[in-house]
């Protein structure tokens, strides 16, 4: 197997439901952050590893899985797009403000969460700070660091490999930039803030 399509809008942006559209439509899984916190605890340390530098055999890793997105693999998505040359590249996007009030309610406080291993928040930390966003709570410094990376996904991918994609449209661009005809079921819609902070109560 051998992945079809790169993710790299960040969390927050729709990914889990994007994990499970996409698993739908190439038969295959892909690879999310559940992925690491349910089932490849061991990769924690991968992640952690390429934070500081030293970058993992894209292939190998990821050699059972038809897709990515979200984090961890959107962190280093330069890395990621180099590595599969033939993926489409899904840049997920939200309005900024609406994105940050999401984002700053549940995966930034992932530092406070009693569900999160130790060697998880060493991770998340890591790569954080390597983004610049040694401090999650910051609001204007986290627009600043999300609306960066959108730009510099949007100048440095291709248009004719780029699909820009916000959760509102769906199976349709999905299914046209992949040359696959559009499900007969509703677009998966999971993950919603209030299931996100249910879950981790419940650890």
């Amino acid at each position: 197997m051998t992945l079809r399509v790169v993710g790299v809008g960040l969390g927050r942006t729709g990914t889990s439901s994007l994990r499970l559209a996409l698993e739908t439509l190439l038969g295959g899984p892909c690879y999310h952050m559940r992925e690491v916190i349910a089932h490849k605890p061991e990769h924690v340390r991968i992640w952690h590893d390429a934070a500081l530098g030293k970058m993992p055999d894209w292939q190998s890793l990821f050699a059972d899985y038809a897709a990515t997105v979200g984090p961890p693999p959107a962190w280093f998505w330069p890395e990621l797009i180099a590595a599969f040359p033939e993926a489409l590249v899904l840049l997920s996007v939200r309005d900024p403000e609406t994105w940050w009030d999401s984002a700053s309610q549940t995966i930034f406080k992932t530092d406070d969460s009693p569900t999160m291993t130790d060697a998880f928040k060493a991770m998340t930390k890591a790569v954080y700070t390597s983004l610049g966003l040694a401090n999650r709570q910051n609001r204007d410094a986290a627009i600043r660091v999300s609306e960066a990376h959108n730009a510099r996904v949007r100048e440095a991918v291709p248009s004719d490999r780029l699909l820009i994609w916000q959760a509102g449209d769906g199976w349709a661009p999905i299914c046209e930039a992949l040359g696959l005809p559009v499900p007969d079921e509703p677009f998966p819609h999971t993950n919603t803030r209030a299931d996100f902070q249910a879950r981790d109560l419940q650890g």
